[in-house]
Formats: C-alpha cells, sequence, structure tokens
C-alpha cells in the first residue's frame, strides 16, 4: 500500500510538472507522509530519481510540437545545471530558513503581476534571438537552478514566469522550456543524492514509471488546449504554492 501511494502521487505530480511544474508539491509531502521515519535527504534523493525521467520524457515531447531554439537553450540548461549543483553545496554551508519565509511573499508577487497581466504569455513574441537568447536564458538557468538545489520548491513555476516575462515566450512555450531547464537541475540533485547513498532505487523505479505515464498525460492536454490551459494551470499551481510554503513558513 506504500509503493501504491506514493506510485499514484508521482503519477499526479508527473501531470502538474508536465503542465507547469510545481509536481514536487504533491509528490514530496506524500513521501514524507509514507515514510515519516526516513532521512529527509533519501526522501528528497528518492524524488528526483523519479520526477527526472518525468521531466526527460515531457521535454522529449514538446520538442516535437514545439519549436525550441535549441542553439540557445541547451548552454542555459548546461548553466541550470551547474548552479543547481552549487546550490546544493551551498546548502551544505547556510541554512534556508530566511528564503523559507521569503518564498511565499515573492510566490504571491509572481501572481499578482500575472492575473494583473491578462495578456502576459497569451502569444508567443520572442525579445531575444541567436547569442541575446542565451545571454538572457543563461542567468536564469543559473540563478533558478541555484535555487533548485538551494530550496526547491516551485522551481519550475519560477523558470515559467521568467521566460514569459523576459523572454517573450507564450506559456506553452515557457512550459517547454521548462522541461528542459528542469531535467538539467533534476539530474545534478539526483547525481549528488545519489554520491550521498540518499536514494531508495527500488521506490524511485515504481515512481518514475508513474511519473512518466503522468507526464505523457499532462504533455498533451498542455499540446491540445495551448496556452491559455497552461496559463490557468500556472494560476493554480502557484495559488497553491502560496498557501503551502506560507504554511510550512508562518503556521506550521
Amino acid at each position: 500500500m506504500e509503493l501504491l501511494t506514493v506510485a499514484l502521487a508521482s503519477l499526479l505530480a508527473g501531470f502538474v510538472d508536465a503542465v507547469v511544474g510545481g509536481g514536487g508539491l504533491v509528490l514530496v509531502p506524500a513521501l514524507f507522509g509514507v515514510f515519516p521515519q526516513a532521512a529527509p535527504a533519501t526522501l528528497f534523493g528518492t524524488n528526483k530519481g523519479a520526477s527526472v525521467w518525468g521531466t526527460a520524457w515531457a521535454t522529449g515531447q514538446y520538442a516535437r510540437r514545439v519549436e525550441l531554439n535549441w542553439r540557445a537553450l541547451l548552454p542555459a540548461a548546461a548553466i541550470a545545471l551547474l548552479g543547481s549543483f552549487a546550490g546544493a553545496w551551498t546548502v551544505t554551508l547556510v541554512s534556508a530558513g530566511g528564503l523559507r519565509k521569503a518564498l511565499p511573499l515573492i510566490l504571491l508577487a509572481v501572481l499578482l503581476y500575472t492575473l494583473a497581466r491578462k495578456d502576459l504569455g497569451r502569444s508567443h513574441a520572442p525579445r531575444f534571438h541567436g547569442g541575446r537568447e542565451t545571454l538572457v536564458a543563461g542567468p536564469i538557468g543559473l540563478m533558478i537552478g541555484f535555487y533548485d538545489g538551494f530550496f526547491g520548491p516551485g522551481t519550475g513555476s519560477f523558470f515559467v514566469f521568467l521566460f514569459v516575462r523576459l523572454l517573450g515566450y507564450d506559456f506553452l512555450h515557457a512550459s517547454a522550456t521548462a522541461k528542459l531547464m528542469n531535467t538539467a537541475t533534476n539530474a545534478a540533485a539526483l547525481a549528488l543524492f545519489a554520491w550521498k547513498g540518499h536514494v531508495w532505487w527500488h521506490v524511485a523505479a515504481v515512481m518514475a514509471v508513474t511519473n512518466i505515464v503522468g507526464s505523457l498525460i499532462g504533455t498533451r492536454m498542455a499540446l491540445a488546449r495551448g496556452a491559455g490551459f497552461v496559463r490557468g494551470m500556472f494560476v493554480v499551481v502557484v495559488t497553491a504554492l502560496i498557501l503551502k510554503t506560507g504554511w510550512d513558513a508562518f503556521l506550521r
């Protein structure tokens, strides 16, 4: 029953992640609820061992239907991977307590801005091309990659928002690009957790299968329904993240 519970949670997480990011909002609490005695690092590592496959699968599915500027974005993904390593190393030296309290306020600002700008992310009009796109996407990858390694909640949503706001992508293209970046940051975190021996591979393998299934469903729905659907899911997921992170930071 424990394995079945986390497998179903992983399926839902894969769906959410594929559309707009934020699958950790589902899967991480499920792992902590089902395995309360386990070391947190082991549960985080097991989560990455499953979610990296869902994000990689979603990246492949989006790439077949959504045109991405690979020449500009692959270097940015490599930078995001390095940022994630740096963030994971930094969190071993300093506490993330201050960021924990600031996060719900940052997410609230993102939500209010998105709601106020009703046209935000509805049309795809990239502001940069060629090397200039890499120059903007690279720092985004570094900053959010570092955040993912250091703390993590809402990484996919931050990627989506910044690609929409700074690069001029619509929500569908931003979500596709976020999957590429998130695959890199998840792979970096998984490598670190695996090196430290903090992955239950037998649990991660089962969750990876259901995560891919959820990712397939989410990707197909996003591609079929377009940027408006992804924007709506973005608002829902960011609202849920605000409630969850606010509870953890101020009320628990």
